[in-house]
């Protein structure tokens, strides 16, 4: 990015004092870098408080909500509702660039599709995707400012989490292909079912062009059975000879072998995600299977790393409900390793139905065939582990509160060894994030 400060408040048609070249965006002070316009969001923490702090770390340019004061000598555009401008912007800056627009949703899987979508479109298009997990009101339109002016493929992931804002997203963003990864139970303590969960998935289809296709999973009766006014194709079907291995997962579609550096059949899923818009925008099936072999993966999604006392760690961290927990615990019994040993923090978001959900998982656990469970976090100590500590005995069911994550990875590290598997799958909220850091470094 390279404007005036001008040109952009006149896009917005917006008033403007004084003039700047603005190089970059960002709504957190913290990160400003020189030549960037500071956005003054209204949120929990008012972005207006931190003008100040956002000039000192070289802001060009603040944007601010006409009921604040302007600052002399701060070249400024006053607007409205800053979040709205910053979205009004972003749609603007994605039709001038105009390429064409992959948006991923889900309830798991987003940003390991996104990932592998990123890496298939790279070899043929000039490709641009979602930073992190820039996913939300405030990321999409951040995703859409960031993205180089020469691209030609925009792969971006929309996150959800009530009625109405992926139809904002997807409005935002215009995809020409949709894809829906999976619908499970996450942040159902809002939606209530896994149908209105489903039909809040489906908004991505509100922004979809005219001649856009949504692509949904084959075995997801929500989904394929949805009546909607849009083209859609199903992907997953015509997958065969799945082999989970200790560092990738293979499978045959349409005749060619394809090897992905995760394991997980649902990864499978949404490698074949991926595959099929692939497919779409005329990648064939060979450039894909390259590709796919060495696609890099956003941390700590089905990331494996390796301790220095050779324990092979699985993280997967980021996000958790009943659903995705259960595919990796299925996944588990495919690993081969010496002893093997589960991580389950709480999962956040799944209101009146927590409790119930949580005790669920006992069966999966039990037969995924690990050697110990480490439960971390009130509602899997309070719902499952004393349906798991009956099954398994006490000693292999190990409790930890949310705040006693050191305790943990030193208990990790004192009983695995050389061979061993864990595998780590929380909510973000529990911070499982910090033991996979503790037992790189022990």
């Amino acid at each position: 990015m390279n404007e005036s400060l001008k040109n952009i408040a006149s896009l917005l048609k917006a008033d403007v004092r004084g003039d700047a070249v603005i190089t970059g965006v960002a709504f957190d002070s913290r990160q400003v870098k020189v030549g960037d316009i500071f956005v003054a969001l209204v949120a929990a923490n008012d972005g207006h408080r931190y003008i100040t702090q956002a000039i000192e770390r070289g802001a060009s340019a603040v944007m601010i909500d006409h009921k604040h004061k302007i600052l002399k000598n701060v070249p400024t555009i006053i607007v409205e509702d800053t979040l709205i401008a910053l979205q009004q912007w972003g749609r603007i800056r994605r039709e001038q660039i105009n390429p064409k627009v992959i948006a991923i949703t889900g309830s798991n899987g987003k940003t390991t599709t996104k990932d592998m979508m990123f890496a298939i479109g790279s070899t043929k298009f000039k490709t641009f995707k979602t930073p992190e997990n820039y996913n939300n009101e405030i990321g999409v339109p951040l995703t859409l400012l960031a993205m180089p002016e020469d691209t030609e493929l925009l792969v971006i992931e929309l996150g959800m989490d009530r009625s109405g804002q992926l139809t904002i997203l997807s409005k935002l963003v215009q995809p020409d292909i949709a894809i829906i990864t999976m619908i499970g139970e996450a942040h159902i303590a809002f939606f209530k079912t896994r149908d209105n969960i489903a039909k809040a998935k489906l908004e991505i289809t509100k922004g979809l062009k005219k001649n856009g296709i949504l692509l949904v999973p084959f075995d997801e009766p929500l989904l394929v059975k949805a009546n909607l006014d849009k083209s859609m194709q199903f992907f997953g079907q015509e997958v065969e000879q799945i082999e989970a291995k200790s560092d990738e997962t293979t499978f045959v579609f349409k005749n060619e072998r394809f090897a992905i550096p995760v394991i997980g059949r649902y990864n499978v899923m949404n490698a074949l995600a991926a595959i099929s818009a692939s497919m779409l925008l005329g990648i064939n099936l060979k450039q894909a299977t390259l590709a796919l072999k060495t696609f890099d993966l956003t941390k700590n999604r089905t990331e494996k790393m390796v301790t220095s006392k050779g324990v092979v760690l699985i993280s997967d961290v980021y996000n958790a409900n009943p659903t995705a927990v259960a595919a990796v615990l299925k996944t588990i019994k495919t690993i081969p390793a010496r002893r093997k040993y589960v991580v389950l923090g709480d999962m956040l978001e799944l209101g009146e139905q927590a409790d119930k959900l949580h005790a669920s998982l006992a069966t999966q656990i039990l037969d995924s065939n690990v050697d110990g469970v480490f439960l971390v976090g009130d509602l899997f100590i309070l719902n499952t582990a004393p349906l798991l500590i009956k099954a398994m005995g006490r000693d292999n069911v190990h409790e930890y509160r949310a705040k006693q994550l050191d305790q943990l990875a030193n208990e990790l590290s004192t009983i695995a060894n050389q061979d061993d598997l864990i595998v780590l799958k929380g909510s973000h909220g529990i911070h499982l994030e910090e033991v996979v850091k503790l037992l790189m470094t022990l």
